[in-house]
């Protein structure tokens, strides 16, 4: 007959020899404090990582914004990873940064990764209606090896289910790796890897929204360890051709969209109002309605640059054949010569076309950097 109550729980507590309880212990506390990583060996001198936080939603509580070292605090099991440092770059929406600041925040990231060889790596936190755009700017401009990690969450502090600390966590983690190297600026959010070149948010709520459409992630940060598919093919970072350190203010450059029967009027007054450039979203593989046409063809004898993307959020708009290139003539919707924008969006077409008119006006210039980047 086997006894039960106090007795008998004490008898069998006893049983257990204490070293093997220790053992226990070390084994269980971990997945009760869900940790993310249970069995890794941790290395003896752990990486530093800067955290430069711009404001956005992962900072914005009522009452008053988290600032980058409140942020920092939030992070569950950070020192198990990475050293931390924080810094206030600015704290208000993505949408009120301005292109003034991303140079300014290109050209801190750049001094710091360059001046402080003991850093490993930076997580950039920032709002995420405009995430991809400051994370393509940087990826085009911050010329260095060594990781740039942009960070967002769409859940603000208070909420029950706030996203802001695991992607902050994750983050730091991919830009403590020393595998990130080289691989451009990387968008971290919701356990997925992207390239900064190929993710869009593609929903206004959801957690999931960050995506590489047609692409796939290039990696994720799993429990035991961060892990990688594959590399961007495109040029960036370390192998950029722009210099932000020579930039003093980046050239205008209006996007506007394609759509049946659209007037041509807002591109030629886009840029008569200072517009040194324009992005057209066409529809499909960039087509534009008549009258846009005839204001394209007017505002490109002018000088003016236009590339032509694809309103659809996938595929690419490739340049029109040239003539003495071996390629027979074709009908098109778009006046030659136009800029093929490739497979960008056309808010990051406009980032890149803003950069290259930093360098040239040269149509067939500007096509070979859309072909690269």
């Amino acid at each position: 007959m086997t006894s039960s109550g106090p007795r008998s729980m004490l008898t069998a507590s006893r049983r257990y020899h204490p070293v093997r309880a220790s053992l226990l212990a070390l084994l269980v506390i971990p997945f009760l404090l869900d940790a993310p990583c249970v069995f890794a060996e941790q290395p003896s001198t752990l990486p530093t990582v800067r955290l430069i936080a711009t404001g956005g939603t992962i900072s914005n509580r009522p009452g008053g914004r988290l600032t980058a070292e409140q942020l920092i605090e939030s992070i569950p099991l950070l020192d198990r990873f990475a050293v931390a440092e924080a810094e206030q770059f600015d704290n208000v929406e993505s949408s009120m940064l301005t292109l003034d600041q991303w140079l300014e925040l290109s050209r801190r990231v750049s001094e710091l990764l360059s001046g402080r060889p003991d850093l490993a790596g930076i997580v950039v936190a920032t709002g995420t209606d405009t995430l991809e755009e400051t994370a393509y700017f940087l990826h085009l401009t911050v010329r260095s090896e060594k990781p740039v990690v942009v960070v967002g969450s769409m859940r603000p502090p208070q909420s029950l289910s706030y996203d802001g600390a695991a992607n902050l966590l994750q983050g730091f983690r991919v830009a403590a790796d020393n595998a990130a190297r080289g691989r451009g600026v990387l968008v971290v959010l919701n356990n997925e890897i992207n390239s900064a070149r190929e993710v869009s948010k593609t929903h206004a709520q959801r957690l999931q929204t960050f995506e590489a459409r047609g692409y796939g992630v290039l990696g994720s940060v799993d429990a035991d360890r961060v892990v990688y598919y594959r590399r961007t093919e495109r040029r960036h970072t370390a192998s950029s051709e722009f210099d932000v350190a020579s930039i003093g203010r980046l050239p205008r450059v209006d996007v506007l969209l394609s759509y049946q029967d659209a007037s041509g009027d807002l591109i030629t007054r886009a840029v008569e109002a200072g517009a040194s450039g324009i992005v057209i979203a066409g529809a499909g593989a960039g087509s534009v309605s008549r009258d846009q046409r005839e204001a394209i063809a007017s505002v490109r004898a002018a000088g003016t640059p236009v590339v032509v993307t694809s309103r659809t959020g996938g595929g690419r708009v490739p340049a029109r054949p040239q003539p003495g290139r071996n390629t027979r003539p074709r009908q098109t919707s778009i006046a030659p010569p136009h800029i093929g924008g490739e497979d960008l969006s056309p808010v990051k077409a406009r980032i890149l076309l803003m950069l290259a008119l930093t360098v040239t006006t040269d149509p067939e210039e500007i096509q070979r950097m859309f072909s690269e980047y």
